[in-house]
């Protein structure tokens, strides 16, 4: 695993020494934060109109303010992973260095764990960037925080079966703009599928509803953690890296 580790901190460190990282951050840090402005404002609006009109009805901050904002982060991190996935091979290839990771003693595998590593401490930095809204939450209010914490692992694990979607794209054209586009349209796709089936209730459209990343986070984001929807996630970034190696594999054959 050392060289896992080497290769993920150097992904690392190349992200955050171009601007990428700080503008990925800085751009989900300003929609987030417009986002919470917005939920917020709405949370307290109704809490004073309720009070004015002499309803006692229960307000919940999870309910109305955590869940809505972490389906909202799910939907703009559909735009920030392909800028993060498509330098992670497509750079190397156009560069010439793949060539030297290929040929240097470490297993395919390594490499690429090791990238999709990097991607997604990336991935969960620009994340990070959301929690001082939460915080603001608990200053102020008492929201439940084992619903935050499984809505924030519903997060990570999406973001991980996205990167990981976007490492195999990125190992078949050396054209970052091409590898960041086809990963938002598969992205986007993969998204789409939910509503495609919506009002279908025949066995293919199940099947197709099964394979959309966004059924699987609705659990999180109400704070229930359903092994079904952990083990689809993870299937899925263990076919995705799979798929990649085997894209690395025949680069070898074909150099």
């Amino acid at each position: 695993m050392t060289n896992v580790w080497i290769i993920c901190r150097k992904e690392l460190k190349s992200y955050f020494a171009s601007p990428i990282a700080y503008l990925l951050m800085a751009f989900f840090a300003l929609i987030f934060g417009f986002g919470f402005f917005t939920a917020t404002r709405d949370f307290v609006r109704f809490g004073f109109m309720a009070q004015m009109q002499g309803r006692n009805m229960p307000m919940n901050v999870n309910e109305q303010v955590v869940r809505p904002l972490l389906g909202f982060a799910s939907t703009v991190a559909l735009f920030l992973i392909p800028m993060i996935t498509m330098r992670l091979f497509a750079e190397e290839k156009k560069t010439g260095t793949i060539e030297l990771l290929m040929t240097s003693p470490i297993y395919d595998w390594e490499i690429i764990l090791g990238k999709w590593l990097g991607a997604l401490l990336l991935y969960m930095c620009v994340l990070g960037m959301s929690a001082i809204n939460i915080a603001l939450l608990f200053a102020f209010g008492k929201p439940d925080w084992k619903p935050i914490l499984i809505g924030y692992l519903g997060l990570i694990l999406q973001g991980g079966t996205l990167l990981a979607i976007g490492a195999f794209i990125s190992t078949t054209t050396k054209n970052q703009i091409i590898a960041g586009g086809v990963t938002f349209f598969v992205c986007l796709l993969l998204w789409l599928l939910s509503w495609f089936t919506a009002y279908d209730s025949t066995g293919y459209a199940s099947v197709v509803n099964y394979l959309s990343i966004v059924t699987h986070f609705e659990g999180f984001a109400k704070g229930v953690l359903d092994s079904k929807d952990v083990i689809f996630y993870i299937s899925m970034i263990f076919f995705a890296l799979f798929m990649t190696s085997r894209s690395m594999e025949s680069l070898r054959w074909r150099a």
